[in-house]
């Protein structure tokens, strides 16, 4: 009975500890795309409340491609639209790779991840909930190999 009190103890400990691991992270997301396949209509939606709008934040996209992607670089729409619902759409081009090829994310076995910085040092105009959507805006429909997207919100530093 005392093994099976200390190991839940140990795990809410654990939990607790991974949770305050970063404290200036808002929010952090991916979100798995199916089959690898980005088409058009499947947006990557978020909603995230912030708190606060005195402060900085940073705004990273994160991706994760395989090594079998075709680019070296990847167009997405990314739409923030404000607790008042005024939108805000901005195209981004991500680089993936060097002109040679190899891949500038961190890669493990076939799977390449991205962390790319959208806006850095944003003050959110309003605190409140924001709604975000992420769009692949390449001319491929679906796109393939891409495994996941996301986004990270942070306070700035």
């Amino acid at each position: 009975m005392a093994r099976i009190k200390l190991f839940w103890v140990s795990v809410v400990a654990m939990a607790a500890l991974q949770a305050c691991s970063d404290p200036s992270q808002v929010f952090d997301n991916n979100t798995e795309i199916a089959n690898h396949n980005w088409s058009y209509v499947n947006r990557v939606k978020y909603d995230v409340d912030i708190a606060d709008n005195s402060i900085p934040y940073n705004l990273y996209f994160n991706a994760r491609v395989t090594g079998n992607y075709r680019y070296s670089n990847l167009f997405a729409l990314v739409k923030m639209t404000s607790p008042g619902k005024k939108t805000l759409v901005t195209r981004y081009e991500f680089k993936l790779a060097k002109p040679d090829g190899e891949w500038l994310g961190s890669g493990t076995g076939n799977l390449y991840s991205y962390q790319i910085p959208i806006r850095k040092n944003f003050k959110f105009p309003a605190a409140g909930k924001w709604h975000f959507e992420l769009e692949q805006n390449m001319r491929d429909n679906p796109l393939h190999d891409v495994s996941d997207a996301g986004l990270r919100i942070e306070k700035a530093k």
